[in-house]
């Protein structure tokens, strides 16, 4: 990385503060010389809808719609997990695979009862994450990351959001809902996506 005289500001195409103190923490821990924050009025612009088939699409989409509204770069994601067992579902509909408004736990127990039955290598699943980062409308980068890991028949752990609870990592023999902050951060398909994005901002 190149030393940066003054920090790089990156805007955040979200309006969630759980995600922005994710990302914080993710620059933090990398040592990144990076000022985050969220795009203001958020809710108050033109939405994007996510309908593409792909993470890529999605996140380089995001990235460049919102790009349009901001100065500097802006930077978009897209994440979800993916079951080869299920022909790649919840894939891009992760977050709504089980109808709008639905609960983390109803998520769980719709991916749980299409997995019953399933044994070994057809209970393989990984987490995807895409990075996607514009300035001005304008592409400036794409960055992927996954982590590869299996699906348990009950949740397990506190922590995390999401299918965390039911994705067993066996590098660290733990769901992704039992391990550290410290630990996700190192090893979920999230932090090393934003890694790789900040790789590339700061040596630009």
């Amino acid at each position: 990385m190149s030393a940066q005289s003054k920090p790089l500001h990156l805007t955040v195409a979200s309006s969630n503060p759980g995600k922005l103190r994710e990302y914080r923490a993710l620059a933090a821990s990398a040592g990144a010389s990076i000022e985050l924050a969220l795009l203001p009025n958020f809710g108050a612009l033109p939405k994007f809808e996510e309908a593409a088939n792909t993470f890529a699409e999605n996140a380089m989409g995001k990235a460049l719609h919102y790009s349009r509204f901001s100065e500097g770069p802006v930077m978009a994601d897209d994440s979800g997990l993916v079951v080869p067992a299920l022909g790649g579902a919840p894939g891009v509909r992760s977050a709504r695979y089980a109808g709008p408004g639905a609960s983390d736990a109803d998520r769980i127990r719709k991916l749980l009862d299409a997995m019953r039955g399933k044994k070994g290598e057809e209970r393989r699943a990984r987490f995807v994450c895409v990075v996607a980062l514009a300035e001005r409308g304008e592409p400036r980068g794409v960055f992927s990351a996954s982590a590869e890991g299996e699906l348990l028949d009950t949740p397990r752990g506190e922590s995390g959001f999401g299918y965390d609870p039911i994705f067993f990592f066996p590098d660290l023999g733990k769901t992704f809902a039992e391990i550290t902050r410290e630990e996700k951060n190192q090893h979920s398909h999230r932090g090393k996506a934003f890694r790789k994005a900040l790789d590339f901002l700061v040596s630009a």
